[in-house]
């Protein structure tokens, strides 16, 4: 057995076996056991369970180790539906079962509140809806330049790899249509490709709406979410579960309104998904969007929807509020921003404009529960957190925080 150069060889040597007992999931997906007070990181078990592990590497806090054998299973555990699970990195969990994920989801946003924002406030359970295999509507295969036998997968990154692609016929977490277009797809890409593209490599598009399943990034497509459709461009974002995105929205929808609130600022509106769908409820709406193509799509979206009391504008991060003419005591703010979280700047102008209200959507509730800290401390009071599990049988989860001016 050949050690690697760089393996440390502390607390553990290289592939010593131990058992450990599970004690929770990071956030990340991976298991966490206790060896002697020392944290042992482990992928693809479920808390309880007794396991054997291999020891890879060593770091200063924690060690990595592989799953060798369940010695106890938990109740929790079953069988995973796609052949490539633990060997594709797309999914986590689906050896968990779904009630069980939701509960594990819930807590790793209470722990993340509680870590990286002092946030004690009770987290509800993760919603999800029945639709937990074949909800997702979007799915971007990648591949890589040939392999020496000019072997050139099409798929997505192999489980623990940096680069390496292991090849994906079928997605059983992507819809049906996707499933369905997807061999044409990856047969067009090898037939096609040319030069170019068996030299670099890239990334495929299949994304499934109104209009069908579509491969061109570029061009305009539709979605139904609730009454309303919207339209955007097929590569850029917009939430690619359609099956609890109308939920998600209709809990937006009932937080941001309140007595005495008249106005809503969509600070991250992106094609107007949260304020054409809440302007019903307010005199006035501002969408605010730094990308001027998705402002364009938000304003040809509330003229198909016949929506007059909205205005979108694109805005500088650096005066995101400025052009706002009412004020912040009589508004509510909806947040959606990327999975960095806001910048510090942006949350310094939104607690001078202080809302009477701030929604906060987050695909990421570990930057998440640091932007809410400056909130809680500047005299916002958390109301809710809300999960809603966008992606089962993965480790991404969605949250919504509620806040109120004290």
């Amino acid at each position: 057995m050949q050690v690697p150069k760089n393996f440390i060889p502390e607390p553990f040597n290289y592939h010593d076996e131990i058992e450990l007992r599970i004690e929770n999931l990071t956030n990340l997906g991976v298991g966490v056991g206790r060896l002697n007070n020392w944290v042992v990181m482990v992928p693809f078990v479920v808390p309880g369970e007794l396991v054997k592990v291999r020891i890879y590497r060593n770091h200063s806090q924690f060690s990595d180790a592989d799953l060798i054998e369940i010695i106890e299973a938990s109740p929790n555990r079953q069988e995973a539906r796609c052949p490539l699970f633990t060997q594709c990195g797309g999914c986590q969990y689906q050896h968990i079962s779904y009630d069980a994920q939701l509960r594990i989801k819930t807590t790793q946003v209470q722990e993340l509140m509680d870590k990286n924002g002092g946030i004690k406030h009770p987290v509800k359970l993760a919603k999800s809806t029945e639709q937990i295999f074949g909800y997702r509507s979007k799915l971007t295969p990648h591949y890589n330049k040939p392999d020496r036998e000019g072997k050139q997968p099409i798929g997505f990154l192999m489980n623990g790899k940096r680069h390496a692609i292991i090849d994906v016929e079928q997605c059983p977490i992507a819809t049906k249509a996707i499933n369905e277009a997807l061999p044409e797809v990856r047969q067009r890409a090898i037939q096609e490709g040319g030069r170019k593209r068996r030299l670099r490599g890239g990334t495929l598009l299949l994304r499934e709406t109104l209009e069908g399943v579509v491969t061109d990034p570029k061009a305009t497509v539709s979605e139904k979410v609730g009454a309303n459709i919207f339209h955007f461009k097929a590569g850029e974002f917009f939430q690619n579960n359609p099956f609890i995105l109308p939920h998600m929205v209709e809990y937006v929808k009932a937080a941001v309104s309140g007595e005495g609130i008249d106005n809503l600022v969509d600070a991250y509106c992106g094609v107007g998904l949260f304020a054409l769908s809440c302007a019903d409820n307010f005199k006035s709406v501002t969408g605010i969007e730094i990308s001027e193509a998705a402002i364009q799509l938000a304003k040809a979206n509330a003229d198909i929807l016949n929506v007059n009391n909205v205005r979108f504008q694109p805005g500088k991060a650096e005066a995101i509020f400025n052009h706002i003419t009412y004020s912040g005591e009589n508004t509510s703010v909806v947040i959606d921003p990327p999975r960095k979280g806001c910048d510090l700047s942006f949350i310094e102008q939104l607690i001078a404009f202080h809302p009477k209200k701030i929604i906060y959507v987050s695909c990421d509730p570990a930057t998440q529960a640091r932007d809410l800290k400056y909130f809680v401390e500047d005299g916002y009071r958390l109301l809710e957190l809300q999960p809603f599990d966008l992606f089962p049988h993965t480790r991404h989860i969605e949250n919504i925080a509620i806040l109120e001016c004290i």
